[in-house]
């Protein structure tokens, strides 16, 4: 393993490029666990950091051999230099560059629909990337088909949505920078029922056939779906509440029917 000793390294100015979202070819892995969702991933590795003190377990040190064997260059660095490039108050001490996995297609979502729930999740303007990828794990463990992302959400695969997806986002299809119309015309053509959680609607998230492929869209947390946009959706349904409680995080509103689409899919 070589060393790198000096913040000015330009390899470490990397580091912090992609970091920082300014290298979008790339993107910046840190932490033994989404480290590990990455070795068992099929993204590219471009190398690795590791704290000077970083190996002081067995699981460390599975994941550093793990790396040698995957064939990612490793630089061991000083601990002040693995905290400057932390992206979070208590890093690890491991950080991975690696390459940003392959930009997927509207079509890539309907081809995989047929691997366990039909439904294909579209986020409009979801800004919060802890809410992103929170919803991203929620969409892989409840089977869903794919996950689309707006054009105005934040980037799945900024280094808080990937700690947040917990590695989904390297397994689950993801299609990002999509336009609203575009979206709905391309579900139209593609045979999906579009689905929308609003409070106002008639009809539960139990009422709908899950069994039935669909887009289901989700608003923002702070201004939900606008008129224009509801009024072109084929089915509303909503989340029966008490207590007055007006609206729920969106990854526990996803949670909840893409959840009773699972179970309705495997009833």
């Amino acid at each position: 393993m070589n060393r790198i000793a000096s913040r000015d390294n330009s390899k470490i100015k990397f580091a912090r490029r992609v970091r920082d979202g300014k290298e979008p070819g790339f993107i910046f892995i840190e932490g033994v666990r989404l480290v590990e969702e990455a070795l068992l991933s099929d993204i590219e590795l471009v190398e690795a950091f590791v704290a000077d003190d970083f190996a002081a377990g067995p699981r460390q040190t599975i994941v550093t051999s793990d790396l040698l064997r995957r064939g990612s260059p490793m630089f061991a660095v000083p601990r002040e230099i693995a905290v400057s490039l932390s992206d979070t108050q208590s890093g690890q001490g491991i950080v991975v560059i690696a390459e940003r996995p392959v930009e997927r297609v509207l079509d890539d979502m309907t081809a995989n629909r047929g691997s366990g729930v039909p439904v294909v999740l579209f986020l409009e303007q979801t800004n919060n990337p802890s809410n992103l990828g929170a919803v991203i794990r929620t969409a892989e463990a409840a089977g869903a088909a794919g996950v689309i992302v707006s054009d105005r959400s934040t980037d799945p695969f900024v280094p808080k949505a990937l700690r947040a997806s917990m590695g989904s986002a390297f397994r689950i299809p993801i299609c990002t920078g999509q336009e609203l119309n575009a979206v709905l015309k391309w579900a139209v053509e593609s045979g999906l029922r579009t689905t929308a959680a609003d409070v106002g609607a008639g009809r539960f998230y139990t009422a709908p056939d899950w069994t039935t492929p669909r887009l289901l869209v989700l608003g923002s947390e702070a201004h939900g779906l606008d008129q224009e946009t509801k009024e072109r959706i084929d089915e509303l349904i909503k989340i029966p509440m008490s207590n007055g409680v007006e609206s729920l995080n969106l990854a526990v509103s996803c949670g909840i029917v893409l959840f009773e689409a699972k179970r309705q899919n495997e009833s």
